[in-house]
This record gives structure tokens, C-alpha cells and sequence, in this order.
């Protein structure tokens, strides 16, 4: 039997930790919607503070949850899908190996 991986669940926590907040998800359903955009298209249409935005995004950068690129003044900011399907991998392994299911 395959040993589970503490760093890659820890890892995986703190991605899940990051999503886990309201705002963050209503962020990062927000670029998932317009497959890209920038701050201030998010903070203007979801009406929020500038700074608790940039916030927030810092959070979603911090664990790889989003990409940047910067265009000229704007940074632009796009989902990071393949970091949300190795989480999710990460995730389905830990109760493959460990034996837990849903009852």
C-alpha cells in the first residue's frame, strides 16, 4: 500500500484553506467567469474595497490558487486549474489509501 504524503496534504490544507473563504470564492468564481481580468474589474463589479481585494488575491497567489501577468499597469489574473486538480487528486488519494469513504 502507497504511503499518503504529509507535505502534499499539508500542502493541499493550506490550498483549501485559502478557497475556503466566502470572499475568496466569490474571487475566484468571478476570474473563473471571465477566464481572465484584472483588480479593478473585481473589485468595481463585485462592489469591494480595493485593499480587501488585493487582500485577498494576495492570499490566492501565496498558495499558487491564481497566475498573474502583468499587461502595461494592470495585473491580470487568471485560475490556477491545474493546482485546484492536484489538490483535488491529493484530496481523493488520501481516502483511497487511507480506507475512509463517504457511508
Amino acid at each position: 500500500m502507497e504511503n499518503i504524503d504529509q507535505q502534499d496534504l499539508d500542502n493541499a490544507l493550506e490550498t483549501l484553506r485559502a478557497m475556503a473563504h466566502p470572499l475568496r470564492l466569490k474571487i475566484l468564481s468571478f476570474i473563473d467567469e471571465h477566464k481572465t481580468t484584472h483588480v479593478n474589474k473585481i473589485y468595481n463589479t463585485l462592489k469591494l474595497e480595493q485593499s480587501i481585494t488585493s487582500q485577498h488575491l494576495r492570499i490566492m497567489r501565496e498558495v499558487n490558487l491564481v497566475h498573474t501577468e502583468r499587461e502595461g499597469k494592470y495585473v491580470y489574473y487568471k485560475v490556477n486549474y491545474e493546482k485546484i486538480g492536484a489538490v483535488n487528486k491529493i484530496v481523493n488519494n488520501f481516502f483511497v489509501l487511507s480506507g475512509a469513504h463517504a457511508g
